[in-house]
This record gives structure tokens, sequence and C-alpha cells, in this order.
């Protein structure tokens, strides 16, 4: 959930930023003859927008987090299922050495859970009211620890650094394309025409979701090393149930397909598809742990 979250704010960003080029003209960088690029420019404005929209996502995603999914943060406990829920993050807050991160609990029946923060010190741990209901606790602790694992290791951190080069070369390379379109098939002999604005859009949408796929591949190591983490800060037993609970719930009757698809909870994809799976299939990371 949170590699999604986090693709939704910074696509929201970039399409600010495409807006912001627009308006202060710099659909490119071209040379003192106003007709060939600049290349060098072109990269150092597109790394500065790029990391840029990264950042801010990174800086907003707790902020986004909690708003997009409805969480209600534990402030205060009510009941004696919060007050385990508080407990049992900063115990393994403690035993991961980060900061106690704020609890959240949001009101979803399928079984799923994230953590984000734009540090390991300010981060946000939130589980769904599903996963609350039906996984036994053994269970629940073993996938906080998988959530607090993500935060532990740095995981947004990274995310960032990688989707800022992403963005980086998506706004270069479309540049490049709407500057060649421009002047091969509509004759633009100096500045820009309408068919630069048009292609260059076109190529930023074709290029992010072609380059998607590297922050994808990332999210997927990742899942392995966040299960690696929830196994060393619970149990492998434990985190193995988890896992398998997981994979029992996505076959039961009345389950939300469609959310826990959109969320990457589900067994991952296979061929090309697997490529732009967030996780990946739980029969593997099972695997993985079990070996």
């Amino acid at each position: 959930m949170r590699i999604l979250l986090f693709l939704a704010t910074n696509l929201a960003v970039m399409i600010l930023v495409s807006v912001v080029f627009q308006l202060l003209g710099f659909q490119g960088v071209l040379m003192a003859n106003g007709v060939d690029l600049n290349l060098q420019a072109l990269l150092v404005l597109c790394g500065l927008f790029g990391f840029g929209g990264s950042l801010i996502s990174l800086l907003l995603s707790k902020w986004m987090a909690k708003r997009s999914t409805g969480t209600t943060l534990i402030d205060q406990p009510r009941n004696r299922e919060e007050r385990w829920l508080l407990e049992t993050v900063e115990s393994i807050s403690r035993e991961a050495g980060i900061k106690m991160p704020e609890v959240g609990i949001f009101p979803s029946d399928a079984a799923n859970a994230f953590a984000t923060g734009w540090n390991r010190n300010d981060a946000l741990v939130a589980v769904s009211a599903g996963l609350m209901r039906r996984f036994q606790p053994n269970e629940i602790r073993a996938v906080l620890a998988h959530e607090i694992g993500h935060v532990a290791n740095g995981d947004m951190v990274t995310l960032s650094l990688i989707q800022g080069v992403v963005n980086t070369f998506v706004m270069f390379f479309a540049r490049i394309i709407g500057h060649t379109v421009d002047r091969v098939v509509f004759k633009t002999e100096r500045g820009y025409g309408l068919g630069y604005y048009a292609v260059t859009i076109v190529a930023e949408i074709v290029l992010g979701f072609l380059a998607s796929a590297i922050v994808m591949a990332f999210s997927r190591y990742r899942e392995y090393r966040a299960d690696a983490a929830g196994a060393q800060l619970t149990t492998r037993g434990d985190m193995i149930a988890a896992l398998q609970r997981l994979r029992a719930e996505q076959g039961a009757p009345g389950d939300l397909p469609g959310e826990l698809t959109a969320f990457g909870i589900r067994s991952g994809k296979s061929g090309l598809a697997n490529l732009f799976s967030s996780h990946p299939p739980l029969d593997d990371r099972i695997k993985a742990l079990q070996s």
C-alpha cells in the first residue's frame, strides 16, 4: 500500500511540475540559435524537478496515507485491542532500533497493513480493521514486524531516490522525443509548436508507465528484505504463518479482490505482468523464508 500511495502522490506532483514547466516556459532548454537542445542544461533542469517531485512525495507520504485510507490514529487506547497494538508496535520498534512510530487503524475489511514516513524516526504504521479481527495475535505481530522492517531499512527514502532518478530521465527523454517530433514531423523551425507539447505529454505518460517497472522491481526486492526483518523481530514461524493466512484469504468467499489487487496483497502475477507487480508471489515469499 505504501508503494501505491507514494506513486499516486508522485504522479500528482509530476503533473503539477509539468504545468509549472508550461507556465514558466521550461518546455526545453534551447541553444542560443533557438533550434537545438542544450542537453546538459535540460538534464540538470529535469533532475531538479524530478528529484524535487520525489522528495515532495516523500514528505507528504504520511499525510497522504492518513487522508486516503481514513486511518484513525491511536493516541490514547480506548480498549484492550488498541492497547495491545500500541504496546506491540512499541516493543518491536525498540527491538528494531527506531523511534516509536504513529499507530493507526483504517476501515477496510481486507487484511492489509502499511508503513510510511519520510524517515525511520517519523513514521506511521497502520493496520486494517479486517486484519485485526481475523488474524491471530502472533500473525498480527509478524505483520507489524514486517512493516517496521520497511521503516528500519529506510525503504521509503531509498524509494524516493530511485523515483527521483526515474522522474529525471522520464522528463528528459520525453522532451527530447517531443523536440524531435516537433522538428521532423511538424516542421517547426524555431521555438516550439503545439506538436511539441502534445507529444511531450504523451511520451511522459508512456515512459512513466514503462519506468514504473524499475520501482516495482525495487519494491519486490524490498518485500523479501522486510519479510526477513519480520522473521528476525518475531520468529520465522510467525512470519510464515502470517503470509500463509494472507494466501488463504485470497480465495475466501466474499473477499475483496479489487482492493487486494490494487494494494499488492495477493499473490504476484506471472509473465510480463509481474514486472508491474509491487509484491512477489506469496508462495515465493514463503519459500524464501523456509529456505
